[in-house]
């Protein structure tokens, strides 16, 4: 990972961390969707690193994208109960987030609410006045997460399971995983 890119790059509790849900804190189910709880496994590391980002940012919200409600695979009571259990283990080890948005409906109706467009986004910063797009970062493993993220003027970090390398084309951070994120930022801020 190259470092010039982010000279200046010191998160604190100023700024906030935008995760995306799916291949990001959990494992993404190919061809499918996680619609219940059983259905759900963190990616390893993930509790560990959503604890240490607690002690960093000022707040830490998840936008997640969730056609496979507006698909009739699942209800917003199944996904109610998926974002309960997950919010409690967080807790449990130690970490937080603030809030879950999630935009139920199809890709191909086009919704304000999915990303890449930013309304979940804009639904946060009215909901927490404080946060500034420019000192936030998007964590994602799609390029709608880049868009959304470029869209608001983000800083971005895209999870790629398998390798670490600056991608000058999309000018994004590419990670493995948040534990990597992790570790980089501890190097950065401590």
């Amino acid at each position: 990972m190259r470092m010039n890119i982010l000279e200046n790059f010191k998160p604190d509790k100023s700024w906030t961390l935008f995760l995306d849900r799916d291949g990001v804190i959990n494992v993404n189910r190919d061809n499918d969707y996680v619609k219940s709880w059983e259905e759900f496994e963190f990616i390893g590391g993930s509790l560990e690193a959503i604890k240490y980002f607690s002690e960093v940012f000022g707040r830490i919200v998840v936008v997640t994208n969730q056609q496979g409600i507006g698909k009739g695979l699942m209800t917003d009571e199944d996904l109610s109960v998926i974002h309960t259990n997950m919010l409690e283990s967080i807790s449990n080890a130690g970490g937080r987030i603030d809030k879950i948005y999630y935009c139920p409906e199809l890709a191909e109706t086009k919704p304000k609410c999915r990303k890449p467009e930013t309304g979940m986004g804009l639904q946060a910063k009215k909901d927490f006045p404080e946060i500034e797009f420019n000192t936030s970062i998007m964590v994602g493993d799609s390029e709608k997460d880049m868009n959304f993220a470029e869209r608001l003027g983000m800083k971005k970090f895209f999870v790629n399971g398998s390798v670490d390398k600056f991608d000058d084309k999309l000018t994004r951070v590419e990670i493995t995983n948040l534990s990597r994120l992790a570790s980089f930022l501890q190097e950065l801020v401590g």
